[in-house]
This record gives structure tokens, sequence and C-alpha cells, in this order.
């Protein structure tokens, strides 16, 4: 059977993905409306994803050729489970694209590959201004943790915390 346009194909992402990948990434972040948040570059999506010890994967979307939409994700761990997961960290479907269940697909497929690993849960985060993304998620039973939240520590602050002489470390 001769695929026709509207066939969706999932596959890995290539290290030849990176620029459609990073063009994505800062699509995303125009979408929930903080493009100045994005300081990734494209030579960092090679060195981190597509070097020598990737700390991420990707699935790639296309219909009839074109790219339709990515999943980024790394393999996590629950201590409480004992078991392992997946994290998605960014999901993006092209406007164009919308509506035909590929970021549905995109997720299932991560899903699928992390359970064939032995994995039992899937996380991600979502913009708390983003209603549409929390919709779309609790529509496939992704549902929003009452008991948890997001802490972080990003830039100066962090090189601060980390390189203070009380960690650990023996001198």
């Amino acid at each position: 059977m001769k695929p026709t346009s509207n066939d969706v194909l999932i596959r890995p992402g290539r290290i030849d993905d990176v620029e459609t990948i990073h063009a994505a990434i800062l699509k995303l972040g125009t979408h929930i409306g903080a493009p100045e948040e994005i300081i990734s570059t494209v030579e960092d999506l090679k060195t981190y994803g597509f070097g020598e010890k990737p700390a991420f994967s990707t699935l790639i979307a296309e219909v009839g050729g074109e790219f339709a939409g990515l999943c980024l994700h790394f393999p996590i761990f629950s201590t409480w489970m004992g078991r392992p997961g997946v994290y998605v960290q960014d999901l993006y479907v092209e406007d164009r694209f919308r509506g035909r269940k590929i970021g549905e697909r995109l997720l299932r497929r991560v899903a699928a590959e992390c359970r064939k690993q032995g994995g039992v849960y899937l996380r991600l985060s979502v913009d708390t201004d983003n209603d549409g993304a929390k919709a779309f998620y609790e529509r496939l039973g992704i549902a929003w943790s009452s008991y948890e939240q997001t802490q972080k520590i990003i830039g100066d602050a962090f090189f601060a915390f980390a390189d203070t002489s009380d960690n650990g470390e023996q001198g």
C-alpha cells in the first residue's frame, strides 16, 4: 500500500534533525509566551543529545515527509515505585498538523518504548498558563499531581550552589 500525505511516520530523531528540533523548541517557547527563556543552541542539542553520552532522546513525527512534531524525553527512576519511567521534556506539534492526534501518538510511542524497558510511568510538566495543554493531557489520562510541585535553581544561583566548598567532597 502506497503511503498517503495523511500518513504519520514516527521515528527516532537523528543528528541531521538537530536544526529542526531546535527550531521546534524555539516555536514552543514562543507559543507559551516565553521565547526569551530558550537559551539552548543547535550545538548544545548536538552535544548533549547526540554526543558520546546522550542526555535525551527524540521522536520525530512526519506527515508526507514533512516535519509535523517532536517529543523530547529521557529516562527517570522512581525510588518509591522501584521502577523506571520516562520524563517528557518537550512535546511540540506544528500548528498546521494539529487535530490529527500527532501529539497523542508521540506520547503513546514514548510510553510504549518505556514500557518495553520495564518502565511503569510517564511524567511531564505543563506551563501553568497553558490551559490547552493541560486539557489535552487530562483527556489522555495524564493527570495533574496535587501532592507535588516542581522546584528549580538555575543560572548563577545554581553555579553558586554547586560550587560551594560545603558539598561533601574530600579536598
